[in-house]
């Protein structure tokens, strides 16, 4: 791990990967960028929000839980994605439950057949 990066949270994958947890200000550059794609939309769209977690170690309890990252990542998708281009729908669920899993399938099914 580069010097300027060791103070930050980090989890040790396997003995290669070493993954580095995303702070607020750059989740809010990543939603930022997301919400800049989606706004391209010519479809019907849609992004879910797992206001649980995003990733199996961002759940609580896991080494990188970080509830004020991710909103701040939720909040700058829900103010900069355009309502004309794409439905924001949040869930209070994480990313891998079985009722968030259900309803992105759900939804995927009802955008294709509109």
């Amino acid at each position: 791990v580069p010097e300027q990066y060791k103070s930050r949270n980090l989890y040790k994958h396997n003995p290669t990967v070493t993954l580095m947890r995303t702070t607020a200000e750059e989740n809010e550059q990543i939603g930022h960028a997301i919400a800049e794609k989606v706004n391209m939309s010519i479809g019907p769209c849609a992004v879910m929000l797992p206001l649980k977690g995003v990733s199996m170690i961002d759940a609580e309890g896991q080494p990188f839980y970080g509830p004020e990252e991710d909103a701040a990542l939720f909040k700058t998708l829900k103010d900069e994605i355009d309502p004309a281009k794409a439905e924001v729908v949040e869930m209070d669920a994480h990313v891998n439950d079985d009722e968030f899993a259900i309803a992105a399938a759900q939804k995927l099914i009802d955008l294709m057949e509109k």
